[in-house]
């Protein structure tokens, strides 16, 4: 494993990266936000990041970064539990996005251990941070597979809170060129669709004869412009999906026949939330590129969105002394398109 020095935050600490690698994968990772900055496949880097500490402090498209304490929205900036309501911070129009003003994005996360092929990062979480109730400890694992990466996120908190947690990566398995020519399917026949807000409005739809359908593999751009409300309310795909079965499963495909690279997606949640790069700005990445709109996607594994808010969606809420434990991976493979 190795540590570098990767810039100073304004506030003046110090940010490190860490490099784990095998015979196939290399990771790089920043205890800024334990962001995964670079992740490399046999050489070819497919997920947008930034070389410059001050761009990931001042962007706010979560490039890379763990998101909590509660991944997503959640409507009107409030919920309530144990009937005692809680305030959080509007960072979204009247909405908590991705954990408020300053999320676990925004933070200096400790290393607790690491070997060649795996780091742990933890931090306390205060008590009324963003308006959350209890002292969460949270540690983030990321493990290097024989072609993959894993994540596993635990929690504990002294008092009822929610959680939800996820990473923000982007992928772009295209290199320079628009995600939008990559193949993507999701094991998912239903959906929750959103408000203007962008807030699931409570609803589980099949995502039959829809453009929303990717349960056979498709191009991410290829229905993304159709007459379709869902797709006009988010400027393309921004919607969380049901993942078929129960357990550890593979959600999500996606693959390149450009680079001749399949990544396939694991995770035991019952969300995986698709995000197709809708409001990227075109900010310089690391690899020399503009990351304009719908330059990566993401695929952010999850709890519901607003979960704590709908009945009838399975609830985020972590009972005090509860263990909250849950894994994702990426596996990668060659992938040689039929011709």
């Amino acid at each position: 494993m190795e540590k570098s020095i990767f810039g100073t935050l304004s506030s003046g600490a110090q940010v490190h990266a860490y490099l784990l690698k095998n015979s196939n994968v290399e990771v790089t990772l920043l205890d800024y936000g334990a962001t995964v900055q670079s992740l490399k496949y046999k050489g070819v880097d497919v997920v947008l990041g930034y070389k410059d500490i001050k761009q990931y402090e001042s962007g706010d498209d979560y490039l890379g970064a763990v998101i909590g304490r509660v991944a997503n929205r959640i409507k009107g900036a409030s919920f309530t539990l144990n009937k005692k309501k809680y305030s959080l911070y509007a960072n979204d129009g009247k909405n908590t996005l991705h954990g408020g003003k300053n999320g676990f994005n925004a933070y200096v996360w400790e290393v607790e251990n690491y070997t060649e092929t795996e780091i742990k990062f933890k931090r306390l979480s205060p008590a009324k941070e963003e308006g959350f109730s209890g002292n969460l400890l949270v540690g983030v694992r990321y493990y290097l597979t024989e072609k993959g990466l894993g994540i596993e996120y635990t929690a504990v908190s002294d008092a009822d809170t929610v959680v939800n947690l996820t990473n923000h990566t982007y992928f772009n398995l295209n290199g320079d060129e628009t995600a939008e020519n990559m193949f993507l399917k999701i094991n998912a026949d239903y959906y929750t669709p959103i408000d203007k807000n962008l807030i699931p409005t409570g609803e589980v739809l099949p995502v039959k004869d829809t453009p929303m359908d990717f349960n056979w593999a498709k191009f991410v751009g290829k229905d993304i412009e159709e007459e379709f409300e869902q797709l006009e309310l988010a400027g393309g795909y921004d919607h969380n999906y049901v993942i078929k079965g129960d357990g550890f499963r593979e959600c999500a495909v996606l693959s390149s026949g450009r680079k001749n690279i399949l990544m396939r997606c694991f995770t035991d949640r019952e969300g995986v939330q698709f995000y197709s790069g809708n409001f990227l700005k075109g900010e310089m990445g690391k690899d020399g590129y503009e990351y304009k709109k719908r330059y990566g996607v993401c695929l952010e594994t999850q709890s519901f969105p607003n979960a704590v808010n709908e009945k009838a969606f399975k609830s985020p809420v972590l009972k005090k002394d509860e263990v909250y434990k849950t894994v994702t991976e990426y596996r990668f493979e060659d992938f040689l398109p039929v011709e």
